[in-house]
């Protein structure tokens, strides 16, 4: 059975699901831009027999709180500080990353400070290496040179209904099969008094990841976690040119390029489950129940 749960960080209510025993190998779930551990809600059931699952949502996010840009520093810095300050409130010691989109580099700054608690990463769609930054990034790179007004502008149709929906169904094999419930849920949250503005603050804080790739690639190379690779190879966002680079410096990496888009649970959830069950039983030796 998942839970709801929220836990107290900073004066934040930081909102996560949990579900499976805690004597189980724990998976931290970190979602993307601009959805919430809502994205993660098929795949927790799906591996709670075997696994213990944990799916915050980050402040701006979901169902945490929402403090304002004026409130709080919206930056991939103190976004990562939350997410660690929350493993340590929920008291977990080992654990294996699941990043994806945003949770990528939230996902590495904390593998990269204590890679001593990382049995593993899963990675969907996150990006660590500059080949998979291309042209759907222009304008948002043209921001991190100028942050003026009209690239500034330039960018606000990305928290559209429009935007958000397109996330969801570019790349797809078969539109009918994603529920539209996604991009509902995730415009809901887009539509908040604010939250526009917060959006904004992340697109310009996101210019701070390309130049932390070596020290990312620097973990891998020194640490080698495990690593599995599922990824939407028809994702526009970080497409597939992102995911092989993976492979110059891990050398235990389980790649898989799936037929589909940017939010690749929504169409291939249970193939990514067996691939996550199969992998972690090999790499944890885990004995199969």
């Amino acid at each position: 059975m998942t839970t709801y749960r929220t836990v107290s960080i900073d004066g934040l209510d930081i909102f996560y699901r949990e579900a499976g025993s805690r004597d189980n190998p724990t998976i931290l779930l970190l979602h993307g831009f601009p959805t919430s551990s809502h994205m993660f809600r098929n795949l927790i059931p799906a591996l709670a027999d075997k696994f213990h699952l944990v799916a915050p949502d980050y402040p701006g996010y979901g169902n945490s709180s929402m403090p304002t840009v004026n409130e709080f520093d919206y930056t991939f810095d103190h976004l990562a500080e939350i997410v660690e300050k929350f493993i340590d409130a929920i008291d977990l010691k080992k654990y294996s990353l699941y990043v994806m989109d945003y949770g990528a580099p939230i996902g590495y700054r904390i593998a990269a400070k204590y890679p001593e608690r990382v049995q593993s990463l899963i990675v969907q769609n996150g990006n660590a290496y500059e080949e998979g930054l291309r042209e759907f990034w222009e304008p948002i790179k043209a921001y991190w040179q100028e942050r003026s007004p009209e690239n500034a502008t330039k960018l606000t149709y990305l928290v559209t209904l429009e935007a958000t929906k397109w996330q969801y169904t570019n790349g797809v094999r078969n539109v009918e099969a994603i529920s539209p419930d996604t991009w509902t849920m995730d415009q809901h949250f887009l539509d908040r008094p604010g939250n526009g503005e917060i959006q904004l603050a992340l697109l310009y804080s996101y210019g701070t990841n390309p130049p932390l790739y070596p020290q990312w690639q620097e973990y891998f190379r020194q640490h080698q976690p495990p690593t599995l690779i599922v990824w939407g190879k028809n994702d526009h966002i970080f497409p597939a040119e992102g995911a092989y680079p993976y492979q110059r410096d891990l050398k235990d990496v389980e790649f898989h390029l799936l037929d589909t888009g940017h939010f690749a649970l929504e169409e291939e959830g249970d193939a990514i489950a067996n691939y996550i069950s199969q992998f972690l039983a090999s790499r944890l030796q885990l004995i199969p129940a």
